[in-house]
């Protein structure tokens, strides 16, 4: 990004009360200490937090101007330093980035959206795409309000695709980052109940993730799970009724292992503990009459990654990558930190898959876990699941009589936090017709947890960490490891 004070200032409606209009930025940062150089330094204000007290300390470490909503701050000799007042800090932000994406990325944009699995199927599309187009994805976790914005500044210009995430937890946000992405194609993966306690229910967690039509462009593609309960109604009408894409022509396709798929997975198994199948590649998304690759082998475990896969190869030949050039890039997806990926060390074999949970990603996990070779012990450390609304406590239930009736393949389960507590007591009810059942071991203190695992552990064994990210568990697998 090269933008000078004074077109920053035209983008946003805002304007200049100190400094020059000729200051050029190259960057931006919300976090006053953290920046890369000529930054543009946002200051948000949340719920704990007004960073406007924090302009001074941005221009100490290197910003190049400043947004401010609140004028000069007490104190702060704005002698020198380029400040652009706007309305709303957060909304210059992304009509900064709605206004970079229109001027300067003209290059097709993938929004990823869903409950669960977008990063993970970010980068698989981005692995995908890559077999034919220069690619630039999301970096870590920018997939909020105000990390959105950011990505798009940083576009690779010499980028022909662009991978997107778009992560949501209240009405209306899905409409705001919309109209900053204003994306060529968007996958939905799954509609499940992560934030259902800010939006109420299911149906409605899925309106506002379908938001995302609202920037699309007139033509667009909607690439939706067809596996799921929900998405797998939507059809032009309904998005319609909904108040969606009502002036725009929507191009809607699904994936999954239906009859409804236009990319399909057959003949699925696991091999080693990694999943396999034949994709199938309808003539709906085919310039021909379609094609079958037999043997498609992914390198991450897990028989829930089909879906994220066909979601990417989807996707790359809807945007003109070869089929083949697309499994090969899918092929050589392995999985990212705290997502899934496995370790092995003194013969132990850990996933770490902590950065996030909910009750389906949750029973994914196990499932991973029960279906890993190991000579010794598979054990699920297992923490609480946040941001389930009231009925918190039997979604917890729900998982562990999911686990008392299908995973007679795990041998102890270590609960770690209140709300895990509720896991034990469903395992109680879901293995009662069983006479193998897993040993259960609560723990409130993350410490006697990691110190319990140092001991227990041994050669053979092999150990799934899974639970919300704030509840640090990543950390402790992490400390394991080491």
């Amino acid at each position: 990004m090269r933008l000078t004070a004074g077109e920053i200032a035209a983008a946003v409606h805002g304007k200049i009360i100190s400094g020059s209009p000729e200051t050029l930025t190259e960057n931006i940062s919300t976090a006053s200490g953290q920046m890369k150089g000529a930054d543009l330094f946002v200051p948000i204000i949340g719920a704990r937090v007004d960073a406007h007290k924090f302009i001074g300390d941005a221009f100490l470490h290197g910003a190049a101007a400043s947004f401010t909503s609140e004028g000069i701050p007490d104190g702060f000799d704005a002698d020198g330093h380029t400040l652009i007042s706007v309305e709303d800090t957060m909304q210059g932000l992304q009509d900064l980035g709605a206004y970079y994406r229109s001027r300067y990325v003209h290059i097709p944009y993938i929004g990823v959206t869903g409950s669960v699995g977008k990063t993970t199927t970010r980068e698989m599309i981005a692995a995908a795409l890559s077999g034919g187009l220069r690619t630039y994805s999301t970096k870590g976790n920018a997939n909020s309000q105000s990390g959105v914005p950011i990505t798009v500044t940083e576009t690779d210009p010499q980028a022909e695709a662009g991978v997107i995430e778009m992560g949501i937890s209240e009405f209306g946000e899905m409409h705001r980052i919309s109209m900053v992405v204003q994306c060529d194609m968007a996958v939905v993966t799954v509609i499940g109940i992560s934030h259902i306690a800010n939006l109420g229910s299911q149906e409605n967690i899925m309106k506002e993730k379908l938001h995302i039509l609202d920037g699309m462009r007139d033509g667009g593609v909607l690439l939706l799970n067809g596996d799921d309960l929900l998405l797998k109604e939507i059809t032009e009408e309904r998005l319609h009724t909904y108040g969606l894409a009502r002036d725009k022509k929507i191009r809607i396709l699904f994936y999954g292992t239906g009859d409804n798929a236009a990319i399909r997975a057959e003949n699925i198994r696991e091999e080693n503990g990694y999943p396999v199948f034949d994709l199938v590649l309808h003539a709906d998304i085919m310039s021909d009459s379609g094609r079958r690759i037999p043997k498609v082998r992914l390198a991450v475990p897990g028989l829930h990654m089909v879906l994220n896969a066909l979601a990417a190869v989807g996707t790359a030949v809807l945007n003109g990558v070869g089929p083949e050039a697309a499994v090969k890039g899918v092929q050589s997806f392995e999985s990212l930190q705290g997502r899934g990926r496995i370790v092995e060390k003194n013969g132990i074999r850990v996933i770490n898959d902590a950065y996030n949970a909910a009750p389906q990603s949750m029973i994914a996990g196990l499932k991973v876990l029960e279906a890993l070779p190991a000579e010794g012990r598979h054990i699920a450390v297992l923490a609480d699941m946040l941001e389930l609304g009231p009925d918190e406590a039997e979604y917890h239930r729900k998982v562990g009589e999911t686990i008392g009736k299908e995973m007679p393949g795990l041998d102890e389960i270590w609960l770690y936090g209140k709300l895990s507590r509720y896991i034990g007591e469903g395992l109680d009810n879901g293995a009662r017709e069983r006479d193998r059942v897993p040993a259960v071991r609560f723990f409130d203190d993350r410490d006697e947890l990691l110190r319990e695992l140092k001991m227990n552990l041994r050669s053979g064994d092999a150990v799934l960490f899974k639970g919300s990210n704030s509840m640090k568990l990543s950390a402790v697998a992490e400390a394991l490891l080491s």
